[in-house]
């Protein structure tokens, strides 16, 4: 497929200027440091991926940051293993109580490198709730964590309950034998998302 017309990044970032003039939505992107507002939600967030084909698939996500604060990567022990890698699962979504707007989806990132999970986790947002993992240890690992999340009693709006969790999705990818990296990424309910196909 070719582009024309400027670059790719270009045109994205226009399209949140316009979404969100248009759309009256709220301009929460700004200055790190300064706190001054971007007024327009750019730059956006975008990540490739390089694959065979004449196609282009575009998928976007909108995600808020009391959900997104709620994230966190981290880099274990190999030997810490499965158990250590839902431990922290676990915990992370005790630790964040209310804050991710629960009911939640859980995305994990396991495996690649320091930067790479995180993107693994993100990604594995992507997934339609209900679906399971292609891969059958996987999917029997995110029931298992489904239903532990589910058992903390944090509940819808953190008023307890036994849906704290509407799904828990994995995505693992091969890492360096020193290494066991893990991300979680939490969305609230919303979970919005589209995908095209040019």
């Amino acid at each position: 497929m070719i582009i024309e017309g400027g670059l790719l990044s270009e045109a994205i970032n226009e399209g949140v200027r316009e979404g969100y003039r248009d759309g009256f939505l709220r301009k929460s992107s700004c200055h790190p440091l300064t706190r001054k507002n971007t007024g327009d939600n750019t730059p956006a967030i975008i990540h490739w991926e390089v694959v065979s084909g004449d196609q282009l698939k575009i998928t976007f996500c909108a995600k808020g940051g009391g959900s997104e604060n709620m994230s966190r990567a981290t880099m274990l022990k190999p030997s810490d293993g499965l158990a250590g890698i839902e431990d922290f699962v676990v915990n992370r979504v005790w630790e964040s109580q209310a804050n991710p707007c629960p009911p939640i989806i859980v995305g994990v990132g396991i495996g690649g490198t320091m930067e790479r999970v995180a993107i693994l986790a993100k990604k594995s947002l992507l997934r339609p709730i209900g679906e399971e993992s292609g891969d059958a240890e996987l999917a029997e690992v995110e029931k298992r964590l489904l239903q532990k999340i589910n058992n903390l009693g944090i509940g819808p709006a953190g008023l307890g309950g036994r849906t704290t969790a509407l799904d828990v999705h994995i995505t693992m990818e091969p890492c360096h034998i020193a290494s066991l990296p893990v991300a979680v990424n939490l969305n609230c309910h919303s979970s919005r998302h589209v995908e095209i196909l040019l």
